[in-house]
């Protein structure tokens, strides 16, 4: 940055890529205030310095939410981006996850969404990782000044928040050491539905606090299921609730693994066959991969404006 006269200025730079230009939409943020703007804000190119340089920032899932996350944040001008996703590319990605290809099926999407953002944006690094969230210590999270979730999972959600929430230290009168607070930016989609809000660990309502508000998860009954199936998805429920264990496909104790493929289409087969039974249409395997991993419809607009207004809260909470 010291080598030319302004990070954001109408010139622009050639530095770590950069074309003339490039940062004039940020600099009108960061380089003047504002009627919104907070009290304390101080506009300069301090901000732009840290959001470039220092702000490291972890975007947790690299679907249909997080591909525009990344996307997003990149050409915000964060480049120090760590991204988690253990899942793999599939066909039925391709519609709404525009950072994958056909070449891209079975391989990681986080390692290849960080790849894709890394050619397309000059200066950004993203590091991928092909893992749980649950795989990192607290030392790991610590490294990060924001967390932005795309997850479609409420159990991944709480997971989360309990070690932001962990993270907090306290002083003696027991109020929050502010500096060790790490935001979460939490967003979601269901359809045409969807959702962003920012969590202050130890100072907002958490993830925990209003779990109840997140959508139920649609159950069928039991008696249903096994006697009288009337939809494709009960014979896929039949297959894995009931003759799983009774069979135990894959050795005894052995549980569905709804990341393996050889489950899923086991699960697919038994559902076919009952469906047959039945005289039910409709029978997929895409439709089991739905029902065996909860898979909730996507709509890629959707994933466009929340990751939008998550990435917007992420600047504000960079710049503040």
């Amino acid at each position: 940055m010291a080598d030319f006269e302004s990070p954001m200025s109408v010139g622009g730079s050639d530095v770590d890529g950069d074309w003339p230009g490039r940062w004039n939409h940020v600099s009108k943020l960061l380089e003047r205030t504002g009627p919104l703007a907070h009290p304390d804000f101080v506009p300069g190119e301090e901000i732009f310095n840290f959001m470039r340089k220092d702000c490291r920032l972890l975007v947790i899932g690299a679907g249909g939410l997080g591909c525009e996350l990344l996307k997003d944040l990149a050409l915000m001008g964060f480049h120090n981006i760590d991204v988690i996703d253990m899942d793999t590319i599939d066909l039925s990605n391709l519609n709404r996850q525009f950072l994958f290809r056909t070449q891209d099926i079975g391989k990681s999407k986080a390692h290849v969404a960080a790849a894709f953002v890394r050619r397309r944006v000059p200066g950004c690094r993203i590091e991928p990782h092909c893992c749980r969230i649950q795989d990192f210590d607290e030392e790991f999270y610590r490294e990060f000044h924001v967390v932005i979730s795309g997850l479609d999972s409420v159990i991944a959600r709480r997971w989360i928040n309990g070690m932001l929430l962990s993270l907090l230290a306290y002083d003696t009168d027991g109020n929050v050491d502010e500096s060790t607070i790490i935001p979460l930016v939490d967003g979601g989609t269901e359809g045409f539905k969807g959702s962003a809000r920012v969590v202050l660990p130890g100072l907002t309502a958490c993830i925990e606090c209003t779990v109840d508000l997140y959508p139920p998860q649609v159950n069928f009954p039991m008696c249903t299921i096994a006697h009288t199936p009337r939809l494709p998805e009960h014979c896929i429920e039949y297959a894995r609730i009931l003759l799983w264990p009774k069979e135990q496909p894959f050795g005894d104790g052995v549980e569905i693994d709804d990341d393996d493929p050889e489950h899923v289409r086991w699960v697919f087969r038994q559902a076919v066959e009952r469906a047959d039974h039945y005289g039910i249409m409709g029978v997929t395997y895409r439709l089991t991969q739905g029902v065996v991993k909860h898979i909730i419809p996507a709509v890629a607009t959707t994933n466009a404006v929340i990751a939008a207004a998550c990435v917007t809260e992420t600047f504000k909470l960079a710049s503040r």
